[in-house]
């Protein structure tokens, strides 16, 4: 399996865990089809920061794309998120100086997000639905011109409820984007919000529980054999 996800992929109840860890959801998802999982995914990455891993990243169109036998797009969550500024802005932050200015922008930053956020009522969103659709769309459309028999399935955009991002407006209309590409693009879809429980998520109300994972590791590979998968 070919994991491109976001944090969701390596991030459990506690902490962000290695990626060997046997509770997240691509290993349950491996050892369901006898397979193993290999995973490209970091903390806050939306659908176009996994385009840049599958094109700029050797290990993962030199190595880990040869091999796949399923690709699985678990990406959204956090393309989903309401946002308070535009992402390159918050990205910016990473690249003030000196030290000191950039902890002190950085922390004004995370104390007024979240207010920004809840007055709005999440107008804005980390990358909006047609964005990381378009983002989505050239995934796959270069993965099937190197694999073009490669099973590819999609996570729609998981649900959540944080204080961080206090705001559920984006969610609805992103599962619709997503459900409707998944369709257009004849990729099976895995809907988490019948899978993922929010009451034991992760304090941050973000991340999955371990029996959150469980259960979409189950659901998507369920999903993977109905749509014809084979080792």
């Amino acid at each position: 399996m070919l994991i491109l996800g976001d944090s969701l992929a390596f991030h459990g109840p506690r902490r962000a865990d290695p990626p060997g860890e046997p509770r997240l959801f691509g290993n349950v998802l491996a050892r369901r089809l006898g397979a193993e999982a290999d995973l490209s995914a970091r903390m806050g990455w939306t659908a176009r920061d996994a385009w840049w891993s599958l094109t700029k990243d050797p290990v993962v169109w030199g190595a880990y794309l040869p091999r796949a036998t399923a690709l699985v797009l678990a990406l959204g969550s956090f393309d989903q998120l309401p946002a308070a500024v535009p992402t390159w802005a918050r990205e910016s932050i990473h690249y003030v100086r000196p030290g000191g200015l950039r902890r002190r922008v950085r922390s004004a930053f995370l104390a007024a997000a979240p207010r920004v956020i809840a007055a709005s009522d999440g107008r804005f969103s980390q990358l909006s639905p047609a964005a990381s659709n378009h983002y989505h769309d050239r995934i796959i459309q270069a993965v099937r011109t190197l694999r073009p028999d490669l099973p590819v399935v999609r996570l729609l955009p998981s649900p959540y409820r944080s204080h961080l991002y206090p705001a559920q407006r984006p969610h609805a209309p992103a599962v619709t984007a997503a459900r409707a590409w998944c369709a257009e693009r004849g990729v099976p879809a895995v809907d988490l919000d019948v899978l993922v429980t929010t009451d034991t998520n992760n304090p941050d109300g973000l991340h999955w529980g371990w029996d959150s994972h469980e259960r979409v590791g189950k659901g998507t590979a369920e999903t993977l054999l109905a749509a014809g998968w084979a080792p």
